[in-house]
């Protein structure tokens, strides 16, 4: 399985980051390993002193589709949940001031939260749903994804030009305005609208 990620999404994200808004999705992957379930702890790395968390809504495919055209992207996925795209954001600082790839900083092992998966039929409008993360009992972020830049039917329909996606794979869909520190011992709970689905600690 493949976990494709959605970077500058959100126009108040791209803002903070002192980015330009994208003309197209801006896609990267991360690796299996990088995938953390079932509530597990995660635990900081030893390779960084700036670990950050950037919430994002997922989609999970639900059949192989290669050139999907956006009408038939809800066709592809049928569940959905939240999870957090955790970033060493000091070596992707680091690494992008030199015009180097950042896979380091974005995909190693548990940098990749998800939470439980319900059926996307459970809301009324995927492209109007309501998330939010919550560290220690306090809102961090809070956004809805209607405030995309790229829809879901957008972003499958772009990311599956360039590969085929297959059952089980997952989209994470970008992240908005917010992101910030993790410290030990933090506590994190995850929202879609009010359904607590990803809840666990950062050791």
């Amino acid at each position: 399985m493949k976990i494709i990620c959605i970077g500058l999404n959100y126009k108040r994200h791209a803002m903070e980051m002192g980015r330009h808004f994208p003309d197209e999705p801006v896609v990267f992957m991360k690796p299996d390993s990088a995938i953390l379930k079932n509530n597990k702890p995660f635990f900081l790395p030893d390779f960084s002193s700036e670990i950050h968390y950037e919430t994002e809504v997922v989609v999970k495919i639900s059949k192989l589709g290669k050139s999907i055209e956006p009408k038939f992207a809800p066709r592809y996925y049928d569940e959905v949940t939240v999870g957090i795209d955790i970033t060493a954001r000091d070596l992707q600082t680091k690494l992008s001031k030199a015009r180097l790839p950042w896979e380091i900083s974005k995909c190693f092992d548990g940098a990749a939260p998800v939470g439980k998966f319900i059926p996307a039929s459970a809301f009324h409008d995927i492209n109007n749903l309501n998330f939010r993360l919550e560290i220690n009992g306090t809102v961090v972020q809070q956004s809805n994804t209607a405030d995309m830049i790229f829809g879901i039917n957008e972003i499958i329909s772009y990311v599956s030009r360039f590969f085929t996606l297959k059952t089980g794979d997952l989209i994470f869909t970008g992240t908005p305005a917010g992101v910030g520190p993790l410290r030990r011992n933090d506590h994190l709970v995850a929202y879609l609208e009010d359904s607590p689905l990803l809840d666990f600690m950062i050791r």
